[in-house]
């Protein structure tokens, strides 16, 4: 909007609001498209409501565009397409790297034959070989996006950016909905195994559970794909703040904000910027393990002091476990909150603004590849364990004993779970919280 408002005047700050609105109404009309029947695929059933709200959304743009804009609605139009090419490669891609049939999550199960280690060692291994590919896309998506919207007049060339990103963020209803079908199918398979429902069921809820992890996967794509071309449109926006900042005329060039790898604070900048995501993953994920070692605590507590709890005659405290979870929620997420808010700040005010643009350089590169690592890492363990739940590879049990390949995957599902539901959703936030900080202080730094 702020981009838009730059160069078109009010009606650039308001076509985003507009495609945002289409992508919601194309939301919903994209859940009527996924039907499956008896023994379907609900993988294929939830992709078809995707696609079919990128189609839609994409019709309502063009006609948005033209009008909007007129023979420059073209690029434009061109420029949101390309954002939902993107939703559409990072679904697919996602998919490939963490579906309980493909090949690098049954490369997990197999691994496990030998033992949790190597378990570990293969899914850190399909982990950072998932980010190349959606890297390409996200490259390619930014180089499209740049050049069709400056294909007919070139400073409209950096809307086209963000206008991939709002293509991406339109169709949030969708995917968002997708990311929801995860836990639902979850906790209903933890029911179904806590009733002794029949054992047919559980094998529904399992295939159900296994295609939610993958969507959920998905999603954190879609999250961070979006992250990555938003933070080039707030870039750009923290440029044109610099650019109109009259203490700091003096590091333009022609009228431009100049970044010189080869100036120390720069690279000084790119360098810390680079290593915030990793301070961020390791407090998130320390986070997890110490709620974890308190719920343990206060469980083995419980069933040392409250009678009865393993006959069903006892009631455990369930509000203190609740209690514990939500307590540790909140609280350590103040770090990495003043962390993500403070350090654009200090690097900001205290190394000046070409500092910054390398800090928010480095964090976002930085960042975008720890989030793909981490979430498809996280996903491709946990439907390696599905798989062999399935019944593969001797199931849960051999002849009653507790199948040695199905616990080192356990062990690699515990490993991936705050990767991928903690440490690397973080990194999105991340991104676009450092960003719009730098936008804010932009016009306000004094070197």
């Amino acid at each position: 909007m702020i981009i838009g408002n730059t160069i078109f005047g009010v009606k650039g700050a308001l076509f985003p609001l507009v495609v945002g609105a289409i992508g919601i109404i194309a939301s919903i009309l994209g859940t009527f498209f996924v039907r499956t029947g008896e023994g379907g695929n609900p993988q294929a059933a939830l992709n078809m409501g995707l696609w079919s709200t990128n189609i839609i959304t994409a019709i309502g743009v063009y006609f948005l565009a033209s009008w909007t804009f007129g023979n420059e609605g073209l690029g434009i139009f061109l420029a949101v397409v390309t954002g939902l090419v993107v939703n559409v490669a990072i679904g697919a891609l996602t998919e490939y790297y963490t579906a309980n049939n493909k090949p690098p999550c049954l490369r997990i199960a197999e691994a496990s034959k030998t033992g949790p280690a190597t378990n570990i060692i293969h899914g850190l291994s399909v982990g950072m070989e998932s980010v190349f590919f959606p890297m390409v896309v996200f490259a390619a998506a930014i180089y499209t996006s740049f050049w069709v919207a400056g294909w007919i007049q070139p400073s409209h060339a950096i809307y086209g950016i963000a206008m991939a990103a709002m293509g991406m963020l339109s169709t949030a209803g969708i995917v968002v909905a997708m990311d929801s079908f995860g836990p639902v199918a979850d906790n209903a398979g933890g029911i179904a195994e806590m009733a002794d429902l029949p054992p047919e069921v559980r094998v529904i809820t399992d295939k159900l559970d296994a295609v939610g992890n993958t969507t959920a996967a998905i999603a954190k794509g879609f999250a961070i794909g979006s992250a990555a071309l938003t933070a080039l449109a707030l870039f750009q926006a923290f440029s044109d703040e610099i650019v109109r900042n009259p203490k700091l005329q003096h590091l333009l060039m022609n009228g431009h904000l100049v970044i010189n790898l080869a100036d120390p604070k720069v690279l000084v900048g790119l360098l810390i910027g680079a290593s915030i995501p990793f301070v961020i993953g390791s407090s998130t994920m320390r986070a997890v393990g110490d709620a974890a070692f308190g719920m343990v605590n206060e469980v083995r507590r419980q069933f040392r002091e409250i009678e009865g709890i393993m006959d069903g005659t006892g009631k455990p405290d369930y509000a203190r476990c609740v209690d514990i979870a939500t307590g540790a929620a909140i609280q350590k997420m103040i770090f990495p909150g003043i962390v993500a808010v403070g350090m654009p700040l200090v690097v900001g005010f205290g190394l000046g603004a070409l500092a910054l643009a390398g800090y928010l350089t480095g964090l976002t590169a930085t960042g975008v590849l720890m989030a793909l690592f981490l979430s498809n890492a996280g996903g491709a363990w946990d439907n390696a364990k599905k798989w062999i739940e399935a019944g593969n590879l001797g199931g849960k049990k051999i002849d009653g004993q507790p199948n040695p390949v199905h616990q080192a995957a356990v062990i690699g599902d515990t490993v991936g779970d705050p990767c991928k539901d903690t440490s690397g959703p973080a990194m999105n936030p991340l991104i676009k919280v450092a960003g719009t900080i730098s936008l804010i202080i932009g016009s306000v730094l004094f070197h």
